[in-house]
C-alpha cells in the first residue's frame, strides 16, 4: 500500500468516532483540523457513505448528514465502539503481525511487538500461540532499515550503498523513496533513482549503508503509479547483450534468467537475448550449461567462453600427483 493510501485509509477510520464526538462541525473547521483541503473532505465522506457491515443495506452502512455545511453522523454502524475480537480473529491478525515483524521495512518492529503483546493479553490462551520473542525483548530494528522508513515516512531522499546482485557490484547512488513493496517474501524499497534515471527495486536486505537526506524526494509524477516498475528485471541499455541459442531441454534455463527477444525455432530450441555485467561472470555461466546453451555473439564472449573451456581440459591433461 503506497504511503498516500495508508494515510487516507488511517484518516477515514478515525472520521467517524471524529465527527461522533464533534456533531455539528463545519466542514471548513473539520478540513483544517484533520489537514485536509474541504475537496479531499468532501471525497472522503462521500467514500465513508458506502462503507459498513457485511449486508450493506440501508441499516448497514454509515449514515451520515453533509449535504449543508455541517457534518454530522447519524449512524455510526458500530466504527465508534471499541474493537472486539473473537478467538479466530485474534489469532489471524497474530499470525500477520508476527509475519510483519520479519518483514524489514513494513512496520517498527517496537510498535508491532507492543501490538502482538496487547492482543495475547486482551485474547487470552486461546489466541495466544506460540510467542514471537518468547518473553525477552524485541529484536533491534537495523540502522539501515530504520533509516529507509524514515526517508519513506517524511519524503526525504535516500544516499545509499547498495549491493547489485545482477552487476556483482557495490554501487553508491541518490533515490528518491516511493514506497515500500513486498515481492517474493522480499521487502523492497521502490525508488526513482537518479543514476539509472528510473524507477528501481533495492531489496532491503542488500542496502549496506543508508543516509536520509536533507531534501525532499523528487520522483516524477508517473513514478507513483501503484505498478511502476514492480517488475524485478529491467532490460538496462547500458550493458552488453548476450544472444543465446538455447536448446529445448534446456528451456528451463529461461525460468531462472531474465530473458527479452526470445524466438521459438521449428525444432523446439529458442533464441533469446540475456543482459550482464561481468563478462567472467557470463563466460562461467555459460560454460556450466555445456551444450545446452549456445553463445551466438558477442564474439567476445564467445572466445571467453571457449578460452575457460581450453584451461578446464588443460586441467584434466595435468598428470596426478600420487
Amino acid at each position: 500500500m503506497s504511503q498516500r493510501l495508508s494515510q487516507r485509509l488511517s484518516r477515514l477510520l478515525n472520521m467517524v468516532p471524529y465527527f461522533v464526538a464533534n456533531p455539528g462541525i463545519t466542514k471548513v473547521e473539520a478540513a483544517a483540523e484533520l489537514g485536509v483541503t474541504v475537496a479531499q473532505l468532501q471525497t472522503d465522506l462521500n467514500q465513508l457513505w458506502v462503507c459498513g457491515l457485511p449486508g450493506y443495506g440501508p441499516g448497514d452502512l454509515i449514515d451520515l448528514s453533509f449535504e449543508e455545511e455541517t457534518v454530522e453522523v447519524t449512524f455510526s454502524a458500530g466504527i465508534d465502539r471499541p474493537l472486539r475480537l473473537t478467538s479466530t480473529e485474534a489469532t489471524a491478525l497474530l499470525i500477520a503481525l508476527r509475519a510483519l515483524v520479519e518483514l524489514p521495512g513494513t512496520a517498527d518492529p517496537s510498535s508491532v511487538q507492543g501490538a502482538i503483546a496487547k492482543i495475547e493479553s486482551a485474547a487470552g490462551v486461546a489466541a495466544g500461540g506460540v510467542v514471537t520473542n518468547a518473553g525477552g525483548d524485541p529484536e533491534p530494528e537495523s540502522p539501515v532499515v530504520a533509516t529507509v522508513r524514515s526517508a519513506v515516512r517524511q519524503g526525504h531522499a535516500l544516499d545509499i550503498t547498495y549491493f547489485s546482485a545482477s552487476r556483482d557490484a557495490v554501487t553508491r547512488r541518490t533515490v528518491d523513496p516511493i514506497r515500500v513493496v513486498l515481492v517474493d517474501n522480499h521487502s523492497y524499497l521502490q525508488a526513482w533513482c537518479r543514476h539509472a534515471d528510473g524507477v528501481r527495486l533495492f531489496r532491503f536486505d542488500r542496502i549496506d549503508a543508508a543516509t536520509e537526506l536533507d531534501e525532499p524526494a523528487r520522483a516524477p509524477e508517473g513514478a507513483y503509479a501503484e505498478s511502476a516498475s514492480l517488475d524485478l528485471f529491467h532490460d538496462d541499455g547500458t550493458l552488453p547483450r548476450a544472444r543465446l541459442l538455447i536448446a529445448p531441454d534446456h528451456a528451463w534455463v529461461m525460468d531462472y534468467y531474465p530473458m527479452t527477444d526470445v524466438v521459438v525455432r521449428a525444432d523446439g530450441s529458442v533464441e533469446a537475448s540475456m543482459r550482464y555485467a561481468s563478462q567472467e561472470w557470463m563466460a562461467r555461466l555459460m560454460a556450466g550449461f555445456g551444450t545446452g546453451v549456445q553463445v551466438l555473439g558477442p564474439t567476445e564472449l564467445s572466445e571467453s567462453i571457449r578460452a575457460r573451456a581450453a584451461a578446464a581440459l588443460e586441467m584434466y591433461r595435468q598428470p596426478i600427483d600420487r
